[in-house]
């Protein structure tokens, strides 16, 4: 007679360890990995109340070890399949060498983002040891409806992603069209008030561009040009990010 099935959950509580908080996060690990799930679906398969499923989620995600779709259901990230596998992300190995030299030069906050469907996600950032900053943690999940950053990936984005971004953003095709031309974006208190920035397209070994690298400050300091002031850096960074890829 065959052993019955058993559910990750039950399979989970069988193994408990006894800390709570991890045995917790694993089955959400298990959760999703059955199958990519929302929230209520989340609780469900887990058990847990909703706060605490979805604090341990965005904790996970956080460390890439969960990552949302376009369709804001949670899926496994690319961090498990890194300890895996024994590998490490080329983009972000590059990243630890590049944004603190990038950082450096500017005396600014630098970010590196990758897009998530209409989305775009904070993968790392290198800051200033002191002074006024805008900080934005890694993990972060920003709109593609404003700043530089958004700009640069909605402009080498598909049509159809292009057509979803441009529904809510400040910004408009023509945008987009000049951003292609001249291989940057800036903005202006379009983020956040007060805040002023300029992104480059970072390109894999294909030319496709993967993510965009930012620099950004407050605008009575980097001015509200930051383009003239930090352009040619900028793309200095992205061609030693793709050299490095």
């Amino acid at each position: 007679m065959g052993q019955p099935n058993v559910s990750n959950q039950q399979a989970t509580e069988t193994r408990a360890s006894g800390i709570g908080v991890l045995d917790k996060a694993v089955a959400v690990l298990h959760a999703v990995a059955q199958e990519p799930c929302g929230l209520a679906e989340l609780c469900s398969r887990t058990g847990l109340p909703r706060a605490t499923a979805h604090r341990l989620a965005v904790g996970l995600e956080v460390h890439r070890m969960l990552r949302r779709g376009p369709d804001g259901r949670w899926r496994a990230g690319p961090a498990l399949a890194e300890l895996a596998g024994g590998t490490v992300d080329p983009l972000l190995d590059a990243a630890s060498v590049i944004l603190p030299k990038l950082r450096d030069i500017t005396g600014e906050s630098v970010q590196l983002y990758r897009r998530d469907g209409i989305q775009r996600v904070c993968v790392a950032t290198a800051e200033p040891p002191s002074g006024l900053r805008d900080t934005v943690p890694v993990g972060s999940r920003l709109p593609m409806t404003a700043g530089s950053g958004a700009k640069v990936l909605a402009a080498w984005a598909d049509e159809h992603t292009q057509r979803a971004i441009l529904a809510d953003a400040v910004y408009g095709e023509r945008t987009l069209l000049e951003v292609r031309r001249r291989g940057w974006a800036q903005s202006v208190a379009e983020r956040e008030p007060g805040v002023a920035s300029v992104s480059a397209p970072v390109r894999d070994t294909t030319g496709a561009v993967v993510a965009a690298v930012s620099v950004s400050g407050p605008v009575e300091r980097i001015g509200r040009k930051p383009g003239g002031r930090w352009a040619a850096d900028l793309l200095a960074a992205a061609e030693a990010l793709q050299d490095r890829l």
